[in-house]
């Protein structure tokens, strides 16, 4: 039955990963930036972490979050929000009271 259940949480974690992945390509495209122009603003070796990011896998280090906000014309604030609510949507809604996404 645990199995049964941390298979559930894994499926929920990757489609929240997609969603917050659609979210950010929607940020880039805003700009009006390629994946490759993103990933030079922000010093990335690989423009290919942008694409992983965009298709749900990976994470954005929480070290990097202020450099992603203003290469997005993001507000820090919303931006590490909005992350949050996709990276940990359990802990989002303890805090924020809100529902994820």
């Amino acid at each position: 039955m645990l199995a049964k259940q941390n298979r559930g949480a894994s499926d929920a974690t990757k489609e929240q990963r997609a969603i917050m992945g659609r979210w950010l390509k929607s940020l880039r495209e805003a700009r009006g930036l390629s994946q490759r122009e993103l990933a030079e603003i922000l010093s990335l070796e690989y423009y290919t972490f942008i694409s992983q990011l965009e298709h749900g896998r990976g994470k954005i280090p929480p070290a990097r979050y202020i450099e992603w906000a203003a290469a997005l014309n993001q507000d820090p604030k919303d931006f590490v929000k909005t992350l949050f609510s996709y990276y940990e949507p359990i802990a989002y809604e303890i805090m924020f009271g809100e529902a994820t996404g």
